[in-house]
């Protein structure tokens, strides 16, 4: 019986190896895309813009806060007008307390 430890013209034990060497073009493969390509496709390990959702805006921040209950009625229309003023927003909930 021969085994790989005998090369007697036979592949020899470094036929092993290429298993490997494909896994690691695979691998290599695989993070190059996902550092270049994909990154730009909203792939989930893209990182979030300042730790917040993209799209969430501070005014939309607020609601939710105020909608869980987390702020008081008086608290959300102070910090609304004060985003109002920051952020410019022309929507007419208007007055603030």
């Amino acid at each position: 019986m021969q085994t790989l430890a005998n090369w007697d013209g036979g592949p020899g034990p470094w036929i092993l190896f290429f298993p490997l060497l494909w896994a690691a073009v695979v691998a290599g493969a695989v993070t190059v895309l996902r550092r270049t390509v994909w990154r730009g496709r909203g792939a989930p390990w893209r990182p979030m813009d300042a730790g917040r959702p993209a799209g969430d805006s501070p005014i939309a921040i607020l609601g939710r806060r105020f909608a869980t209950g987390e702020i008081d009625e008086d608290e959300y229309w102070r910090r609304l007008s004060v985003l109002d003023e920051q952020f410019g927003r022309s929507a007419g909930k208007g007055g603030a307390a």
